[in-house]
């Protein structure tokens, strides 16, 4: 099992867990191991409890509710202080927020709720909601997109539909945390480039490699870790017109036509010169802080990590459209209400007022690192004030995600060792995808079966 600690949001060494959760990892096969499959959950039922939705607020007696998520790494105290804030606001409810490591917290959740020991309001990725609907883990949520006239006209359309799971609701969406294209302006201007006009598509992407290449300079450093060489593939197969998966998650689409162009396209930045051999987990990145190279495919998130380097001369854009199609790979923070054993009006009309108004207030955790997916918060003036987040913003209708089927992730591990051996020169990129392929079929068949 490979090592690292991936610069995500609030994420965990992946040694602690099977793969990246949030970035279409194993984090659900790990974290649900404990939890039963499909109909047969140990959770006896979900909560009936719906407190009109939480529309009309609650003015019952006073309450605590539990607030669990992963938001570990420096997006956490962004919402503490909304946390605090909503206290403030609503003298008869007491928000806790319980904070951990995004795979603790995916292995206790299941446990916590079946035990009648879970949260009363949850985070979870977006990969995450369709397995923990399956289990009964969380409720479904139509009551409170109902109530609140939540539509498809107040949100991104990619993430909101992502919440729905056999034509029911289980999350309302938070925010996405999107790739982006970021670059060394020191280094562009010692390639010969010009620093204030990043390449754009394919054509002006390898016409600066080959000039930094001409210069002694490694423009694009590949990584093969799921951080971020995966990631940024991943991106690639959508943009040369592919899919990771079928529509209905039945089998995987990543070793098709697509799938090979975009790994390859990866895979020999490499062997044309224009990345190490072998570089360890982040070294992408710091090459890039350090000078040593000019371009990274990474998450949101690194905008607040560079920002930290003072001397650096950085920017960041749309990813280049290398395969024809615009598309970048992304995660999102979805809220959830865990399934409750006992059924709680006072807790549930609570926890649906918390969560309406958390969505409202996404501004303020946009400045975490993320993109707020509701349509009045992102359009806002605002939010444009944060010229790096609304940047990558404008990817918000060529964002990717996986069909919302249960147990997908646990395909994902498969994936990323093919990347890892093909970049690492082990095998082609045709060869180490089809077989690939081949073994997380294999898992969704079985899941399939699992969840029926």
């Amino acid at each position: 099992m490979i090592s690292f600690t991936p610069r995500g949001p609030s994420r965990a060494p992946l040694s602690r867990r099977s793969l990246l959760t949030g970035a279409l990892g194993a984090g659900t096969a790990l974290g649900l191991s404990a939890c039963g499959g499909g109909g047969s959950s140990s959770v006896p039922g979900r909560s009936s409890a719906t407190g009109g939705g939480g529309a009309t607020g609650y003015d019952g007696p006073k309450v605590t509710l539990q607030f669990w998520n992963g938001f570990t790494g420096g997006d956490g105290p962004f919402m503490k202080k909304l946390v605090d804030e909503f206290n403030g606001e609503h003298e008869n409810i007491a928000v806790t927020m319980n904070t951990m490591q995004w795979a603790d917290y995916y292995a206790k959740l299941p446990s916590a709720v079946s035990a009648g020991k879970g949260p009363e309001i949850a985070i979870m990725h977006v990969d995450s909601v369709a397995t923990n609907a399956a289990r009964r883990v969380i409720q479904p949520l139509d009551d409170v997109a109902s109530a609140l006239k939540l539509t498809e006209a107040d949100f991104a359309k990619v993430p909101w539909d992502a919440g729905v799971y056999q034509d029911q609701r289980f999350s309302i969406p938070l925010d996405v945390h999107p790739l982006g294209f970021f670059y060394n302006k020191d280094v562009m201007e010692k390639g010969g480039l010009d620093p204030e006009k990043p390449p754009t598509d394919a054509e002006s992407y390898m016409s600066a490699l080959e000039s930094m290449k001409s210069k002694g300079l490694q423009g694009h450093w590949a990584s093969p870790f799921p951080f971020t060489g995966g990631l940024t593939v991943q991106s690639l197969v959508y943009q040369f017109g592919g899919s990771m998966f079928a529509e209905d998650g039945s089998e995987v689409l990543w070793a098709d036509e697509a799938g090979v162009e975009a790994l390859t396209w990866f895979s020999k930045l490499v062997t044309d010169g224009h990345s190490p051999g072998k570089i360890a987990q982040d070294a992408d990145i710091v090459a890039l802080e350090n000078g040593k190279t000019a371009f990274n495919w990474n998450g949101i998130w690194t905008i607040n990590t560079l920002k930290e380097k003072k001397d650096l001369q950085w920017g960041v854009a749309a990813l280049p459209n290398i395969g024809g199609q615009a598309a970048a790979w992304a995660g999102s923070h979805q809220f959830v209400l865990p399934t409750l054993k006992t059924p709680d009006e006072d807790k549930s009309t609570a926890a649906r007022v918390f969560l309406n108004w958390i969505s409202t207030k996404s501004l303020e955790w946009a400045k975490g690192g993320q993109v707020p997916v509701r349509n009045e918060v992102r359009e806002s003036a605002d939010f444009e004030a944060l010229p790096e987040q609304s940047t990558l913003a404008a990817q918000i209708d060529d964002l990717r995600f996986p069909p919302a089927v249960a147990g997908i992730g646990d395909a994902m591990p498969e994936f990323d060792k093919a990347l890892n051996l093909a970049v690492l020169g082990s095998k082609d990129p045709k060869t180490a995808l089809e077989e690939a392929a081949g073994r997380a079929n294999k898992i969704l068949e079985a899941n399939q079966k699992k969840y029926g």
